[in-house]
């Protein structure tokens, strides 16, 4: 599929090139929709691709996990009998845990050492989802593996969650933080004269903000399973679940942290960016638009490493459809050969769905240091199963917390339509 979405953009260069040199215009228009044509089958292979890695990563956390119950419960050496028949090794907490799943989330089910290490295992390495004060009125979280798979499925379902294109701040606890900020840059020295003492009226004083990150609390809602498909599927229903909730949580938090609205709620990217062009029509992008807005913030932002242009899958799609003066598409394909990414006017770009689409008053294109933009991100993603409530079945939900804010307004400007 590489090499056919090579082969495409191949053919779309030379479509290009002909139209170009053809002046005749039924023959132009005729060429324009080969373009168009080539253009929309990559779209399409792009897709399969995206679909192909999706579910190649999904089998090989299938195959990992049952590669590691199958070596746990492997014998060693010549000894053939089962833990509890030979007093062999002490079971782990994530293969009782496993077995708790499977038998409907009943403690029943478990001997007296299971049971110890799965209270263990709650009390000293997870935490515990209680409605009570006795155990049995709660549940037990799902172990500690699912939460980095969580993690992933967020970062793939969201750019504003990856640390790689934004800044992040981990912490333990959900303290409120103050950041103190300044803008300083209308300001510069001066110059001074022989044997004159320097100025000190207080002029030239910085002048301090503060901003301050908060710690939101957000959540999946249930979802409820029944105990067979638990006993059934045990591996499948562990990476089913994952990827469900990741991927809730994913677009939650992606959501919030694009067009949150900074009141009791992260201040999205999109909400927090200053005006930096406003489009002339209200159902269309103009390319010397995309230049202004590019020029709109200053040269200091754009040799950040993290600086890039943000919008929706549909306006890339609009994008890339506009020319320069010379016939020239400002989209610019990457070459998956050098790990280079596809960019437009010489920066890289990031989809994100969360940000508005082309339309009235909209705002939707956003270009500037996305690393001015931090995200705080309070422990890890907590996931919890719940078994009395919806006896015999199971049900399991994910909790999240965080905030995000820009820090620096200059760093990132938006293109809003008419």
């Amino acid at each position: 599929m590489h090499e056919k979405r090579g082969k495409l953009v191949a053919q779309a260069r030379e479509a290009l090139d002909e139209i170009r040199k053809n002046t005749d215009q039924a023959r132009a228009a005729e060429l324009e929709k080969r373009h168009d044509d080539i253009m929309a089958e990559f779209d399409k292979i792009e897709k399969d691709i995206e679909r192909e890695q999706r579910t190649a990563a999904a089998e090989d956390r299938i195959a990992r996990a049952a590669e590691e119950e199958r070596r746990r419960q492997r014998p060693t050496g010549g000894d053939t009998e089962q833990r509890g028949q030979s007093g062999g090794d002490k079971p782990e907490y994530r293969s009782v845990f496993y077995k708790f799943l499977a038998n409907g989330g009943s403690l029943d089910a478990l001997d007296a050492e299971e049971r110890s290490i799965l209270r263990a295992g709650v009390v000293d390495i997870e935490k515990r989802i209680q409605t009570g004060g006795s155990n049995s009125a709660g549940g037990y979280t799902v172990p500690v593996e699912l939460q980095n798979m969580l993690v992933r499925s967020m970062k793939a379902w969201g750019p504003m969650y990856d640390g790689s294109i934004v800044s992040e701040l981990n912490t333990s606890s959900g303290n409120a933080l103050p950041i103190p900020t300044t803008d300083d840059t209308g300001n510069t020295g001066v110059q001074g004269t022989e044997g004159t003492a320097l100025t000190d009226d207080g002029s030239a004083d910085a002048a301090f903000g503060q901003k301050q990150l908060e710690a939101y609390d957000f959540n999946t809602k249930f979802v409820k399973f029944s105990w067979q498909l638990a006993q059934d599927s045990i591996f499948n229903i562990e990476a089913l679940l994952s990827d469900l909730l990741g991927e809730r949580l994913g677009r939650l938090a992606n959501a919030q942290l694009t067009t949150g609205t900074g009141t009791s709620a992260p201040n999205g990217i999109v909400t927090a960016s200053s005006l930096g062009v406003t489009a002339a029509s209200a159902t269309a992008i103009a390319s010397d638009e995309l230049i202004d807005l590019l020029h709109s913030v200053d040269p200091a932002y754009r040799q950040s490493p993290k600086v890039g242009w943000m919008f929706n899958d549909q306006t890339l799609k609009a994008i890339r459809k506009l020319k320069d003066g010379q016939g020239n598409y400002l989209w610019q394909m990457g070459d998956i050969t050098k790990g280079q990414p596809a960019a437009l006017l010489d920066y890289r770009y990031n989809i994100n769905q969360a940000v508005a689409g082309i339309a009235t008053g909209n705002k939707a294109v956003i270009f500037g240091d996305l690393g001015k933009y931090w995200v705080r991100k309070v422990g890890a993603p907590v996931i919890g199963v719940l078994r009395e409530r919806f006896w015999p079945d199971l049900g399991i939900a994910g909790l999240i917390r965080f905030d995000g804010e820009l820090l620096d307004a200059a760093a990132v400007k938006h293109l809003k339509l008419a």
